[in-house]
């Protein structure tokens, strides 16, 4: 059986847009910071940190390149949720930030945010 993978981009990249810059994605640093903060929950699906540049092939693999876009999380094959905002080769994947907290918090019983 497969489970849930979160796609997460590894911080301080540089972007050739951006000459002489460092850089992290916040969602994926909210995202990490989650996971740290419930590391008994965070085992309960796999995290997959990767490079910043495109083409991302671990993601274009499971979801088509046109979804590269992290943070991503890819439902385990066959399952689904209410916050999902894609499907791919029949596997469903959540793209927005507040709707992947949301489905960590449905599937892997993460508290909610406090609003």
């Amino acid at each position: 059986m497969t489970r849930d993978r979160l796609f997460l981009l590894r911080p301080d990249f540089a972007d050739p847009a951006y000459p002489g810059q460092r850089f992290y994605c916040w969602h994926c640093a909210l995202l990490e910071g989650v996971l740290v903060s419930f590391p008994e929950l965070a085992k309960r699906f796999d995290v997959e940190r990767i490079a910043w540049p495109r083409p991302r092939q671990p993601v274009i693999a499971l979801v088509g390149e046109e979804n590269q876009s992290l943070p991503l999380l890819v439902l385990a094959e066959g399952a689904a949720s209410v916050h999902q905002t894609g499907v791919y080769g029949g596997r469903s994947f959540i793209s927005d930030k507040d709707k992947i907290l949301a489905a960590l918090s449905e599937r892997h019983g993460f508290p909610v945010p406090h609003p």
